[in-house]
């Protein structure tokens, strides 16, 4: 089984891998950007993807905007619709039970789902090409242009954001209203405008992350369950850790290209989840999150 792989193939498989991990951590960005802020485990981050791709397939397909004007009228439209999100669904239930508004985020992926068949249909669609189609030789390695590209952009987003709210004020005010509320408010940050403003950017980097997943496999309305690998990234890096979701993304991603590639894609959630139980076993805070378990 392993004679079958040569050191080459080794490389492509393991640089394909942290190319798809790439786009799994800048999606646990966004998934850690809520929970850091509002407490919110948000199921229906993969949906959230899936409707910024369609957006930007709206914007660039169907009225064929050049994609310098695509792109950031889908990531204002994304920022609009976390806006409504948070402030119809998730803020009117921030004092109830944190079951509640887990609960609503489930609901939430089935109405995103449901409106995105409503307007674009079922049917899978491929986006506009928009990323340079040179492949990329790294010494006798292949890498395809779209993940090789997909990769760097992913990665430029995410060591950006670690940046921004490692020394912008904006990133001590969030985390000081995911500390305590009460505390931050009474120093005087906003804590609806830092919720509000945690749902807008989260959705703004889920539908970044959405355009990057279906330019390299086309979009579907089934590209929500590309959350779920999420969902185990954000579990091992833990909830609130950005660094850790960059982290255990890059690592998922390779491990899901490597048992592909050895046992076959059927076995790749297998894996995957298999680290899901082991996680929550071991270590339920993740490899970096806060030492804080809080079970629902």
């Amino acid at each position: 089984m392993f004679a079958n792989i040569d050191l080459v193939d080794l490389v492509e498989t393991s640089l394909a891998g942290l190319g798809t991990g790439a786009l799994l951590a800048l999606t646990g960005v966004a998934f850690v950007i809520i929970y850091k802020a509002t407490k919110v485990i948000n199921l229906a981050i993969g949906e959230m993807l899936m409707v910024g791709a369609f957006v930007f397939y709206g914007f660039s397909a169907g009225l064929a905007l050049p994609i310098w004007a695509a792109i950031p009228a889908t990531l204002v439209v994304a920022a609009l619709v976390g806006g409504v999100i948070e402030r119809l669904m998730i803020r009117p239930l921030m004092k109830d039970n944190p079951i509640s508004v887990f609960m609503v985020t489930i609901g939430l992926s089935s109405i995103l789902i449901g409106l995105a068949e409503i307007i674009w249909t079922a049917e899978p669609r491929r986006l506009p090409e928009f990323l340079p189609s040179q492949p990329v030789i790294i010494g006798e390695a292949f890498v395809a242009s779209k993940t090789a590209y997909s990769f760097l952009i992913a990665a430029a987003v995410v060591s950006a954001l670690i940046t921004v709210f490692a020394f912008w004020r904006g990133g001590v005010a969030l985390r000081a209203t995911a500390t305590d509320r009460a505390a931050a408010s009474s120093v005087g940050i906003n804590v609806a405008g830092v919720f509000s403003f945690s749902w807008m950017l989260a959705s703004v980097v889920a539908a970044l992350a959405g355009i990057l997943v279906g330019s390299v496999g086309g979009i579907s309305s089934a590209m929500g369950l590309f959350g779920l690998s999420v969902f185990v990234v954000v579990i091992l890096g833990g909830l609130d850790s950005i660094a850790g979701a960059l982290i255990a993304g890059l690592f998922v991603g390779w491990l899901e290209a490597m048992v592909g590639r050895v046992f076959g894609g059927e076995f790749k959630l297998v894996a995957t989840f298999s680290i899901l139980l082991i996680v929550l076993t071991v270590r339920p805070y993740g490899l970096f999150g806060t030492h804080e378990i809080e079970r629902l």
